[in-house]
């Protein structure tokens, strides 16, 4: 029996709604809002730089609008009834809804094993038992500590990733389930036990094997991606290729995923279902370089033929783009990037770059979508200017159209 065959545009359009941008932005963002977009989209990446916002927020504002971001940090952090999410290791460190923080557990085990985590991890914890023991036998006393008052190395520290023995020992006991994040102070982790954090309603629910977690998490992948290749299913929670082979086959033998064909795809795709694919989308957006949609570059390159690298580590004078560029997104295509900054001490957003993807014809309409995302992104983030730093003819274009906010 022939597959069923989507074209190139129909699984771009089935990817965008599957991440929530078929979907208007609500007027006003509420709880409801905020917890249904997180059920679709599953995942939200943590990262350190702030050179905009913090990646964790801004996929929630390209799809919802100006939400408020105390509400993803009640989601997150707090102490409540209002919690939905845990951070832990999904898609690099993340925070992934609370009901699957049970389906986590097998990979909880794994980094006590020394499996699945960072091999210098893993080695400090068959070599330092003495130091992760200490350092949990304070928290369990104390209560919620971050890795600074824990700290007892001499002298400063030296670059990215020279963790103190203590911090590794927390980012061990954490990887491994003895701890987890209770909350943050700025941006630095607070560790405390599960029991004290979690609802003890999570805690108590049955624990899937292996096997059967790794099927929940590649089906949630597929519901979260819309159409997906293998390669796709595996990387949105960052299984094995063996895991997700094994899952994938028991998924699709039991009629919960179906392959499809796809137009330009050299493998199949899979999806949940028979799912209402858009006659179109209408959107613009402003996407993070974390945002799920774009995340694995190559499903962006394959989805909408946009190359994309994040070049943050690339030499200043050999970056193409930008230092952290984002990508605007208009109905189904990526028309531009932008490399932006925040300059919150003066109340500026700075639009360092804008570059027009090649071949495509920025039109006035998509223009003006552009200015109000700018325009948008500025008022959410509470930013009373925007400074137009690039001498791009696309930029000269927008100046007449931010010319208020100059």
């Amino acid at each position: 029996m022939a597959r069923e065959r989507l074209s190139a545009s129909q699984a771009r359009r089935l990817a965008l709604s599957a991440q929530g941008f078929a979907t208007p932005r609500p007027q006003r963002c509420d709880r409801g809002h905020l917890r249904r977009m997180l059920e679709r989209i599953q995942v939200l990446q943590i990262d350190s730089v702030n050179a905009v916002v913090r990646a964790h927020y801004l996929p929630l504002f390209s799809r919802l609008g100006d939400y408020p971001r105390q509400l993803l940090d009640e989601a997150a952090w707090s102490a409540g009834r209002h919690r939905q999410l845990f951070e832990y290791w999904g898609h690099e460190a993340s925070l992934l809804p609370l009901e699957l923080y049970p389906a986590m557990r097998w990979r909880m085990l794994e980094a006590r094993a020394g499996v699945g985590i960072y091999k210098g991890l893993a080695r400090f914890g068959a070599e330092h038992r003495d130091v992760i023991e200490r350092v949990l036998g304070e928290i369990e006393r104390h209560g919620a500590r971050p890795a600074s008052a824990l700290n007892t190395r001499q002298g400063p520290a030296g670059p990215w990733w020279d963790w103190s023995d203590e911090k590794q020992a927390l980012e061990w006991l954490f990887a491994a389930g003895l701890v987890t994040v209770s909350g943050r102070r700025g941006f630095e982790r607070l560790y405390d036990l599960p029991e004290r954090v979690l609802p003890e309603a999570v805690l108590a629910r049955p624990e899937p094997d292996a096997a059967a977690a790794q099927r929940e998490l590649v089906e949630r992948s597929a519901r979260a991606l819309g159409v997906a290749t293998q390669r796709d299913l595996r990387d949105y929670y960052r299984l094995s290729p063996k895991a997700t082979q094994e899952a994938l086959q028991a998924l699709v033998e039991e009629g919960r995923l179906r392959p499809v064909e796809v137009e330009g795809w050299r493998g199949p795709g899979y999806l949940v279902g028979d799912p209402v694919i858009p006659r179109r989308i209408e959107t613009s957006a402003l996407l993070a370089p974390f945002d799920p949609l774009i995340w694995d570059r190559a499903r962006t390159e394959r989805l909408f033929g946009f190359h994309y690298r994040l070049e943050i580590y690339v030499p200043e004078g050999k970056r193409r783009y930008g230092y952290y560029v984002l990508p605007f997104l208009f109905g189904e295509r990526m028309v531009a990037r932008l490399d932006l900054r925040t300059r919150r001490r003066e109340g500026i957003l700075e639009l360092l770059a804008v570059h027009q993807e090649p071949d495509l014809a920025i039109d006035e309409y998509e223009l003006e979508a552009l200015a109000l995302e700018l325009e948008r992104l500025a008022d959410w983030l509470e930013l009373p200017r925007l400074k137009l730093s690039c001498p791009r003819p696309l930029a000269s274009r927008l100046v007449p159209l931010l010319q208020h906010r100059r």
